[in-house]
């Protein structure tokens, strides 16, 4: 028998752990949690609820060192079942600098769907608070594209939830955090941020794109 998929209720923080301890009793494990690691919610979270849930991280091979650094702070910090995957090896570099879209295709897309390999759910970070792109994300879904179940429960928490759940937990931030990067990526196509802007418009500031190609 299927499981009812998790409601929402007045309180995102509570559903956040429903909904992992949902998406495991439906995929067990073939459920695959990805944290991109500009903060520590999601990691923290995942692994608090479902001790021992292997969290994977792409590295694209652009990552900021100091997000290499905090992973593996978390890690050790926290018994992180950490998971790391890579792209290619021989990929031609500094495609970047004339294509963003083929880069990404390259170091997040194609090892993402090498992660998802046979899986059947995928558990993200995304809030509808990061962006207008992201402000009507579901905790669950039918990803068609992908063909899994994408599970976000993290949809409804501002960043007041964040910053809650941080304290609550005495969990580090993220050593950019305080340098002007609410949003952080990869170094060649990440920016500070302004006060008061949009957190993700240090993302690929200089173009009219808005995601990597993971979340379309």
């Amino acid at each position: 028998m299927q499981l009812a998929r998790p409601t929402e209720s007045d309180d995102p923080i509570r559903d956040a752990r429903a909904v992992l301890e949902w998406a495991a009793e439906a995929h067990g494990s073939s459920m695959c949690v990805t944290a991109s690691f500009g903060d520590a919610t999601l990691a923290h979270l995942a692994a608090s609820t479902l001790p021992g849930i292997e969290i994977t991280l792409l590295d694209t091979g652009y990552l900021f060192a100091e997000t290499e650094w905090y992973a593996d702070t978390l890690r050790d910090r926290f018994g992180l079942n950490l998971r790391i995957i890579h792209p290619d090896p021989h990929l031609e570099r500094d495609v970047w600098q004339r294509d963003t879209d083929a880069c990404c295709a390259a170091r997040k897309v194609e090892p993402l769907g090498r992660a998802l390999a046979g899986k059947t759910a995928w558990v993200t970070g995304l809030r509808r608070d990061d962006s207008p792109s992201r402000a009507r994300t579901p905790i669950v879904h039918d990803d068609l594209l992908k063909r899994i179940v994408k599970v976000n429960p993290l949809a409804a928490w501002t960043d007041a939830h964040v910053a809650d759940y941080t304290a609550a937990h005495g969990l580090p931030s993220h050593p950019l955090a305080d340098r002007g990067y609410p949003s952080i990526g990869c170094w060649p196509c990440t920016r500070p941020v302004e006060s008061g802007a949009d957190t993700r418009s240090g993302r690929w500031a200089d173009d009219a794109k808005t995601e990597c190609g993971l979340h379309l």
